[in-house]
Formats: structure tokens, C-alpha cells, sequence
């Protein structure tokens, strides 16, 4: 109920926001595009959209990025571009599940399977239903997607211990996954004893043998020291995530066909940068954990991603998802 009557106040302010012109009254003038996100400059995601997006429509329109929810907190950006009080945002698949159930298969384990993966199914057919009930329901426009990295299993245990190969290999194995209900379905989908806890009690927990290992990408792994207290990664890719580069519909209906091609242009060249960056430091920070003693390998992914999309396929996740979508993104991945 919360989600519809959320959607409902959207659709309504949709309507209002698209009565106004987006544009300034001037043709002169520059457009500003603003954007909000709870980044920091630093991320990855935040240097392509200014080294990139910005430059790429500089001639016509002015990009004004605010990061560190500085702007608009986390997670309300999006009813602020259906207001109209805002032009841009990053939103993600978990985000747009709020508000789109059906979007929860873009957020499931062993769905999208890297980040090739992931912008030919942006880019196929198969998901521009999804797309368009966004801009239909939202006013906003997705542009591309972005690459955020893959999440694998750490454990504390050495592989003459525990061998990850198959889900069967975790079992009984305590991995700490974050709260919610959903991960931990993922948690239990993976083979594991999924335990709930506190990000900032993970280390210790490590330490002391309080759990087995956690799940994470690389990059965190790294800046958290879990490779201080853990002796193995498996390559398991179980959820490749990903952002979106979203649009005020309005905005991009006031533009004119070239410039809706040098605004496209720009967040494509965006979205490639920061995927090549993210991609280069996950290769490197593999070389970096592996002179550290830790053993990185890759287990049977295959029947990780069977065993996992059965038990997806069999609960009430799936309920929304439409007939025929899972089967078409699996096929783009070979």
C-alpha cells in the first residue's frame, strides 16, 4: 500500500512537473542540469560523470553535480526530479524496486553476470518495458548504466578447510550478510548460514571466529582489512550491481534532437569510463590481496548460478517478474 500511494503522489507530480518547460525562457542561455547523489567526489561514478558528462554537453547546458546528498538526501532524488525541482540523479535497481516491484530481477543473485552483461541487457529490448513504465510513472529517463562491482566470499578458513566449489561447499559455513530479508534470502541461496550484523562489527567477528566470512566486493575487502583476518576470496560474482544515470523527462523532451544525441553521447562515454576505471581496480586489488596470502580463485559458477536462481525462481521474489524476462537475460550472457 505505501508503494502504491508513493507511486500515485509521483504520478501526479509527474503531471504537474511536465507542464513547465524545462528549459531556460532564453534560448542563450545555458541549461543547468543538476545533479544530486550521496557520492563522494572521489567515487569512481563521480569522476567519469565530470571528466565525461560534463564536457559532453558543455555547449548547450551547464552541469552542476552535488555530491554527499549535499542537495536532496539519499533516496529522495528521484521524487524530486518527478516534482521538478531536480534534472538528475544515480538511482539504482534496489531503488527503483520500491517503487516497481518487477524491478527486484535486476537485484537478484546471479541475474546480470558482469559488466559486458550488464549494458547488453540495458541495451536489449527486453528491458525497455522497464524503462518506459520509469518514464511514464517517474518522469525519468535512464541514460546508462554504470558498473559498481562484484560481490564474492571471504572466508577466514583456508582452502585445505573449506573448498569452495559448489553451493554445497558452504554449508554450515556462518557468513555474515546485511540484514535485510533479501540479503539474507541470498545468503541461504548461496548455501551458507547467513548472520545478520552490524558492517562495523564484521572485523572482529572475523577475528574471533564469531562468523566464518562475509560477502563483499573487492575494493571493500581492502578498505575494510578484511584481508587481515581471512585467508581465501571465492570468485563467486554472486550479485554484479549496477547504477543507472537518470534524467528529468521533461528536461529531455525541451531538447532538441541534437542536443538529446550530445546528452546520450555523453552519459554512454560517462558510463564507459567509470566501468573501464572500476573493472581496472578490481584487477588490481586482486594482484594486491593475493601478495597478502589469500588464496582467489573462481569455483564452479555455473552451478552456483542454477542453484541460486532455482531458489529465487521458487519464492515470492519472482512473483512480479514478467514471463519470459529471466530466460532472455540469461541468454544475452552467454
Amino acid at each position: 500500500m505505501i508503494k502504491l500511494t508513493r507511486r500515485a503522489v509521483l504520478a501526479l507530480s509527474v503531471g504537474v512537473a511536465a507542464s513547465f518547460s524545462a528549459l531556460p525562457s532564453f534560448a542563450e542561455d545555458k541549461i543547468v542540469l543538476r545533479l544530486s547523489s550521496p557520492m563522494s567526489e572521489t567515487d569512481q561514478r563521480a569522476i567519469a560523470l565530470t571528466e565525461q558528462f560534463g564536457p559532453g554537453v558543455s555547449s548547450f547546458a551547464t552541469f552542476e553535480p552535488h555530491w554527499n546528498a549535499t542537495l536532496f538526501k539519499q533516496n529522495t532524488e528521484l521524487e524530486a526530479i518527478a516534482r521538478g525541482n531536480l534534472e538528475m540523479s544515480v538511482t539504482s535497481a534496489q531503488e527503483l524496486a520500491q517503487f516497481f516491484p518487477e524491478w527486484s530481477i535486476f537485484t537478484a543473485g546471479y541475474v546480470l553476470q558482469d559488466a559486458d552483461h550488464q549494458v547488453a541487457v540495458f541495451n536489449d529490448a527486453v528491458m525497455d518495458p522497464f524503462k518506459q513504465k520509469v518514464e511514464e510513472e517517474l518522469g525519468v529517463k535512464l541514460l546508462a548504466p554504470m558498473y559498481l562491482g562484484r560481490r564474492h566470499v571471504n572466508l577466514r578458513q583456508s582452502r585445505d578447510e573449506v573448498d569452495v566449489r559448489t553451493p554445497a561447499d558452504l554449508a554450515g559455513i556462518n557468513l555474515r550478510m546485511p540484514g535485510t530479508d533479501a540479503w539474507q534470502f541470498l545468503g541461504k541461496a548461496l548455501g551458507a548460514n547467513p548472520t545478520p550484523m552490524a558492517f562495523t562489527e564484521v572485523y572482529t567477528a572475523l577475528q574471533t571466529g564469531a562468523v566464518d566470512g562475509q560477502d563483499n566486493p573487492l575494493p571493500t575487502v581492502v578498505d575494510a582489512k578484511f584481508y587481515e583476518v581471512t585467508k581465501q576470496i571465492a570468485l563467486t560474482s554472486h550479485l554484479v550491481d549496477w547504477n543507472f544515470i537518470a534524467l528529468s523527462k521533461a528536461v529531455w523532451e525541451d531538447l532538441s534532437p541534437e542536443q538529446q544525441q550530445a546528452v546520450q553521447s555523453a552519459a554512454d562515454a560517462a558510463a564507459k569510463a567509470e566501468r573501464e576505471a572500476q573493472l581496472k581496480k578490481e584487477a588490481d586489488l586482486r594482484g594486491f590481496l593475493e601478495q597478502k596470502g589469500l588464496a582467489i580463485y573462481e569455483p564452479d559458477l555455473d552451478s552456483f548460478r542454477s542453484h541460486v536462481q532455482k531458489a529465487y525462481l521458487e519464492s515470492d521474489f519472482a512473483n512480479d517478474w514478467p514471463a519470459g524476462v529471466l530466460e532472455r537475460i540469461n541468454e544475452l550472457g552467454h
